[in-house]
């Protein structure tokens, strides 16, 4: 990737709205745990590896940057937990366990699906609010 199309990338990234991010967040953990099932059938045991850390990675992140005031949050930390866990079997297992990562990829759609639902009537419902200068 060059600079152009790097700095594309990051004003692409910056002007996303919370839900959009979010979105793309869940993307990326489908897509590792997509190439983490590709890397295990091709025996590819390293990139397997580093496809289900950075899965990890994601799902840890969308645990912590969870507002726990708000209901839902409790069935989304206990869904991250289990996923969590899972990819942990997953990882001590390998081929053992392979039949769990499709599992694991139909789970973090739905959330992804859910969460792009919400986020586009969350759009079409929000009404600005006036605007005012302080100071």
């Amino acid at each position: 990737m060059n600079d152009y199309q790097k700095k594309y990338l990051e004003q692409s990234i910056m002007q996303m709205s919370q839900g959009e991010l979010l979105v793309l967040t869940f993307d990326e953990a489908i897509k590792n745990l997509k190439k983490a099932n590709f890397a295990l059938e091709d025996r590819n045991y390293e990139k397997f590896e580093e496809a289900l850390q950075k899965t990890n990675r994601v799902v840890r992140y969308l645990h912590q940057t969870l507002d726990m005031e708000q209901p839902i949050s409790r069935d989304l930390a206990r869904l991250y937990d289990f996923v969590t866990f899972d990819l942990g079997l997953v990882q001590a297992g390998r081929e053992r366990r392979q039949e769990e990562l499709p599992k694991l990829v139909a789970i973090m759609s739905d959330l992804r699906d859910g969460f792009l639902g919400a986020s586009k009537i969350a759009k079409s419902t929000h009404i600005p609010k006036e605007a005012k200068v302080v100071g």
